[in-house]
């Protein structure tokens, strides 16, 4: 299988099963117990900062490849965005793909006025996003994390020095 093209584009909801289906690959069924599965639950992502990449083969079949999902949250009294899943499928890993899903929507939250944006992830992936690690007890989820895995990127200088708390998912 040769890729003929790759596109980036805004989520749809015609994207949503692929997703889903990406995502059970990639996490498997204990992804509802996820923290972060938690904070999202009931919420839709939101879709001007939220991408999939599709994958378009010399045969002309096409596929999703992956996907990234900025959503709306607050942490104490403060708006922030939660970034997840980033989900690449592992037939088309190694492409950049990831990379450019997440520079395209740290982009647009930065272009939206958005402050901050947190995940739970592995620090020597999204340190070259910008992003680091939350005090320990600064920011507390709906739910047990690895204290290392919180991090945090500042779109705006000092976002994450004034905010702190409960972060929730604002429709609950």
């Amino acid at each position: 299988m040769s890729i003929s093209t790759i596109t980036i584009g805004h989520i749809r909801p015609h994207h949503q099963s692929d997703i889903n289906q990406l995502a059970a690959e990639a996490f498997g069924p204990g992804r509802f117990a996820r923290t972060a599965f938690r904070l999202r639950e009931n919420a839709s992502p939101r879709p001007e900062l939220s991408y999939v990449a599709e994958v378009v083969t010399d045969d002309k079949s096409s596929s999703l490849a992956g996907s990234v999902e900025l959503t709306d949250i607050t942490i104490g009294d403060r708006a922030a965005l939660l970034l997840g899943p980033l989900v690449v499928s592992p037939h088309f890993q190694k492409l950049g793909i990831g990379r450019e899903l997440m520079n395209r929507a740290i982009h647009d939250a930065y272009m939206g006025n958005h402050k901050l944006i947190i995940l739970v992830g592995d620090l020597p992936y999204y340190a070259k996003f910008g992003f680091k690690p939350v005090s320990p007890g600064q920011i507390t989820l709906p739910g047990p994390v690895d204290p290392a895995r919180l991090l945090a990127a500042e779109l705006a200088p000092g976002a994450l020095n004034c905010t702190s708390g409960q972060a929730r998912n604002p429709l609950q």
